[in-house]
């Protein structure tokens, strides 16, 4: 990899960042795969230190918690028996937190479903923010004490429970559909959330739209993680790309979310990301 210019390092990027696999990566750019996941997992490292060191002091307002499935090395039910249990083999989540209305993701966590990473999670949330903040997340009970510990009384804090339910219906495929949301509920669990705020949608797009612009994320392909420290690099450089490099629509032309959050002073390019390495 140390042979790689910086500008080489920009168009390897590019390509991941754009969905592409490792191997269509390796195709297109002429390098050894094994150079372009040392590059992955070394930049990985990177934007992960860079992202926890430099997206804090934030003043959002109301702030947006889900999880993502993904699954490494073999779906759960497909594991080894003498490696049923073996973080990193079988089922894998990741924690992500949305900023409502500058569409920064201020934190993320690979880990497992269960509320030892729930806590991980929520205190380094509450560690990024500066004041007060209406929080939504979905009915995963991990929240509950996870909240309590990281912020006290100090959130406005509501879980959007969803229900779902299948009505059988003649003649539909049903084994690739997802099931019908038939309803919601609104509880409020601490202090006076607004209820016109009370919401999961920005952070369920966000998650829709990792899912189907990263190839460790697609549901019914070979293009699943093999290693979780490769799944974890992936998903670092996602969310610096994300927050530092794309665009988002809804706030106007050329910003980022780190622009919006006052954390940049104009987009970055590929480039620039590819620069932390040095």
């Amino acid at each position: 990899m140390n042979r790689l210019s910086t500008a080489e390092r920009a168009r390897i990027i590019h390509c991941l960042v754009e969905g592409n696999s490792l191997r269509a990566t390796q195709r297109m750019m002429g390098c050894s795969i094994n150079t372009i996941s040392k590059l992955l997992v070394d930049l990985g490292e990177a934007c992960s230190s860079f992202l926890n060191e430099n997206v804090r002091g934030l003043g959002c307002t109301r702030i947006q918690c889900d999880e993502i499935w993904a699954f490494c090395y073999a779906k759960q039910k497909n594991v080894p028996l003498n490696r049923i249990g073996e973080w990193g083999v079988g089922d894998v989540w990741t924690w992500t937190a949305i900023c409502a209305d500058t569409k920064l993701i201020p934190s993320f966590l690979v880990g497992p479903r269960d509320s030892e990473t729930a806590r991980l999670f929520i205190d380094d949330l509450a560690s990024r923010l500066t004041h007060r903040v209406q929080l939504t997340t979905d009915g995963n009970k991990c929240y509950l004490a996870a909240v309590e510990d990281g912020f006290g009384c100090e959130v406005d804090y509501a879980m959007l429970v969803k229900h779902y339910g299948n009505a059988p219906q003649e003649g539909r495929e049903t084994r690739y559909s997802p099931a019908e949301c038939c309803g919601i509920t609104k509880e409020v669990i601490t202090g006076r959330p607004d209820p016109k705020g009370i919401s999961t949608s920005y952070v369920e797009r966000a998650n829709l739209t990792m899912r189907m612009g990263m190839r460790r994320f697609t549901r019914l392909t070979n293009g699943f993680s093999k290693k979780v420290e490769n799944h974890a690099a992936a998903v670092a450089l996602r969310f610096m790309h994300y927050n530092y490099a794309r665009p988002h629509m809804s706030l106007g032309r050329g910003v980022t979310p780190a622009m919006a959050a006052g954390l940049a002073g104009g987009p970055w390019d590929t480039e620039t990301i590819a620069g932390l390495l040095d």
